[in-house]
């Protein structure tokens, strides 16, 4: 072992000396007041009195993992030397609490063998300097550690008994403090070694610490063992955090140190432990068992004792519990009990009915107390196939091909040889996946619906989730078209492979037309006020005089519209890649003169497509206003006239009525 030396300095730099060491590490600012006013008279006396002496210290690492209240007891092997502080576990009737004391168990590999705690409710699972315990008002706690150095064992209250180390040397090994409140080696070794003691609680409720220092003390060139003269080792090798209660809150269920989460399988989880109390958010398809893993401890975190373990599901579903990893089978009715701890146990969830969609609240109990509540939703079989986003095939095509913008444009996906889409769902309408990698069926036409012009269909991209608000639920097709303009009333149909169930869509019409040949542009309104809305639209008519194709696109257009600006595209050019709506229409949105001054009158607009050699430039007439009042002085005078011979008719009328009385 390599140590470190560091020769005291002149007394008068003492006081620098004491706050560099208040300073050193995290551990001392976790002391108590009362801690660090011994350590400090410790060191300031070890200094003034021997004058030559200094302290060797090794900087503590990472130590192991501890086991819980009531557990076997951690073998000193695996702590790490001047590293490590253990307490005694393992469970104790006897009534008092114990250290070994016999020699042939007074041995690195046997030290823990009999180290017995009394009051122990609950420790953490760590070994090192920010350990926790609880502990019962006038509680003992069996502490042991494996150390290569002197070793001294300090507390902010209660008292030490009964320190021993793994050399058998009885009381000849050990050394109090006054108060009781320190206890340490005589010692000073050289070589792996153990030591423990008894620390006992104080009788008032509270948080107590308990620690452990290590490290060799050094006269010259000698090491020499701690005294109060000499002082204690100061290197902070284990601490603990005592909380100190009057009456134990254990055995009964704690939601804060326990786990209940949906999975897609049996687990043995662990409360506190990575995402043990996170659900899953995998989606059970048709024929998937649903678990729900569940941990139950108490309130110091230990598990519970055996209870009554009950678990009942809504709707039918099926439930049986099971035991970690290990899980069950499925069950047999909606309720099955259990006479078990909770410890790493599982709940398997099955549709009451075969293909059937479930969903429902699975509530377990713990002697008759509610400890986890969950709801889970199996889907079923395909039920109902629902068909959109419907576009128009090109004469000529196969059912997989086309172009990918259709799709794009209304669904924000970009596929080739998507002309409509599918979603399939349950009989409960939840979405059901029909991936292409793990097939659950078979798409095809309905035969009957076919006809020589629509005369395929192909599914060109399967879905690949069941979540409702992705783009992966869908799946895309398109249909095959000869090289004739038609339509039929297609329907689509699914198969499910393990039952041979047939579910058919509802028709939709399923149309071949040609590319653009021809359009016309007209507006949505003869006359605009500054700062309206207008739209414009766009028809494109194939050769044949009919609804052009949403697969070729009919390249860009160039659009002159007099205080006009698009909005939706860029002017004058707008998209060259777009394609029409089924019914062979664009649409472009403008606004009425927001961007430049307007002169109120009547304009003539044009559109064109250079792109299409066969059709010419389309002109539009629209009248633009101010929004205002628009009538002229001569209106006004008219207006007047008439309304003056509307008075003499009135008169002559009533001139006429007088004379015949």
């Amino acid at each position: 072992m390599c140590h470190r030396e560091t020769e005291l300095e002149d007394p008068k730099d003492l006081r620098a000396r004491v706050r560099k060491f208040l300073s050193l590490t995290n551990e001392r600012k976790k002391m108590s007041k009362t801690t660090l006013r011994k350590r400090i008279a410790i060191t300031a006396t070890s200094a003034l009195v021997a004058g030559v002496l200094s302290a060797v210290v090794s900087a503590p690492v990472a130590s192991a993992n501890h086991p819980a209240a009531g557990s076997a007891n951690a073998d000193l092997t695996i702590g790490t030397s001047n590293g490590s502080l253990f307490v005694g576990t393992v469970s104790n009737t006897t009534g008092a609490a114990t250290v070994t004391t016999t020699a042939s168990a007074m041995t690195i590999a046997n030290f823990d063998g009999d180290m017995k705690s009394l009051g122990l409710l609950a420790k953490d699972t760590s070994s090192g300097t920010a350990q926790t315990a609880t502990v019962l008002t006038g509680g003992k706690l069996a502490l042991y550690a494996p150390v290569s150095t002197a070793a001294a064992f300090t507390t902010s209250g209660g008292s030490f008994s009964d320190t021993r180390t793994s050399a058998n040397d009885g009381t000849d090994g050990r050394q109090f403090s006054t108060d009781l409140k320190s206890t340490w080696t005589k010692t000073t070794f050289n070589a792996a070694t153990g030591v423990a003691t008894i620390w006992t609680a104080p009788s008032t409720a509270g948080t107590y610490t308990v620690s452990l220092y290590t490290g060799f003390i050094l006269s010259g060139s000698s090491y020499i063992a701690p005294s109060t003269t000499n002082g204690l080792p100061s290197t902070l090798s284990g601490n603990i955090t005592v909380t100190v209660v009057a009456a134990s809150a254990g055995g009964a269920y704690s939601a804060a140190y326990s786990a209940c989460n949906i999975a897609p399988a049996a687990a043995a989880i662990t409360a506190g432990a990575g995402t043990a109390g996170i659900d899953n958010t995998v989606i059970f398809k048709n024929g998937d068992s649903a678990y729900i893993n569940f941990d139950l401890n108490d309130a110091y975190n230990a598990d519970l004792a055996a209870g009554n373990i009950v678990v009942t599901a809504t709707n039918g579903a099926l439930v049986n519990i099971g035991t970690g990893a290990a899980g069950a089978a499925a069950g047999t009715s909606s309720t099955d009990v259990d006479y078990v701890d909770g410890a790493t146990d599982t709940v398997r969830i099955d549709q009451g009915t075969a293909n059937a969609p479930v969903t429902t609240t699975v509530t377990i109990t713990y002697n008759g107390t509610t400890v986890c509540t969950k709801t889970v939703t199996i889907r079923g079989a395909v039920a109902k196939l629902t068909v959109a986003h419907v576009g128009v095939q090109k004469t000529g095509n196969a059912a997989t091909a086309g172009n990918a913008q259709w799709m794009y444009q209304n669904t924000g996906v970009w596929q080739t040889g998507a002309l409509f889409s599918v979603v399939a769902t349950d009989s409960a309408g939840n979405v059901v996946s029909t991936p292409s990698t793990d097939p659950i069926g078979t798409y095809g036409a309905v035969s009957s619906t076919l006809t020589t012009t629509v005369n395929s269909i192909n599914m060109n991209l399967q879905s690949t989730t069941a979540s409702s608000s992705s783009t992966l639920r869908y799946n895309y097709g398109a249909w095959g078209c000869d090289s004739n303009n038609g339509q039929t009333n297609l329907k689509i149909k699914f198969t499910t492979t393990a039952t041979g169930a047939v579910v058919e869509s509802d028709p939709f019409v399923a149309r071949c037309g040609g590319d653009a040949y021809t359009y016309t542009a007209s507006l949505d309104k003869a006359a605009y006020n500054i700062g309206d809305i207008a739209t414009a639209t766009v028809k494109f008519l194939d050769s044949k005089g009919v609804a052009a194709n949403s697969v070729t696109s009919p390249g860009a257009g160039t659009w002159t519209l007099p205080f006009m600006t698009g909005v939706d595209f860029t002017l004058p050019t707008s998209s060259a890649t777009a394609v029409t709506k089924a019914d062979g229409t664009m649409s472009y949105t403008f606004t009425v003169g927001t961007s430049t001054t307007v002169t109120p009158g009547t304009y003539s607009g044009i559109v064109e497509y250079a792109g299409l050699v066969n059709s010419a430039k389309t002109v539009t007439t629209y009248k633009i206003s101010t929004g205002g009042d628009q009538t002229s002085n001569a209106d006004i005078l008219k207006s007047i006239v008439a309304l003056i011979a509307s008075i003499n008719k009135q008169i002559q009328a009533l001139q006429k009525l007088i004379l015949k009385k």
